[in-house]
């Protein structure tokens, strides 16, 4: 059974960093995209990051150049870089990834950004 784990969530302070990891695990033949999500409370789920296999990225507009998406194919991990944190990045992030050609979510981790 394929699992995803996500880690590295927590409290920080505005202009502070986080790296939030995502590992996969279980009988694994192929990783296509990867991806990490966030929900607001009261919000829609929004994509804020993703990174296709052969490693090209794409990032909302509000994380560019704040956030960095890699992943590590020999790990089976993706990983979210979050530098600058203000208080609109509070949310919970997800994790998913496309593996052997199905959808796949992590269970979330918090991310809160106060002072």
């Amino acid at each position: 059974q394929v699992r995803l784990v996500e880690s590295g969530g927590g409290l920080v302070q505005p202009g502070g960093s986080l790296r939030l990891s995502c590992a996969a695990s279980g009988s694994i033949f192929s990783i296509g995209v990867m991806d990490w999500y966030r929900q607001a409370p009261g919000k829609q789920r929004e994509l804020v990051a993703a990174i296709i296999n052969g490693g090209t990225t794409n990032y909302r507009d509000s994380v560019k150049g704040r956030f960095t998406i890699s992943r590590d194919n020999a790990k089976n991990t993706v990983y979210l870089q979050m530098n600058r944190l203000g208080p609109e990045d509070t949310a919970v992030y997800y994790c998913h990834a496309v593996i052997n050609f199905s959808n796949y979510w992590g269970q979330g981790t918090q991310v809160t950004v106060s002072s």
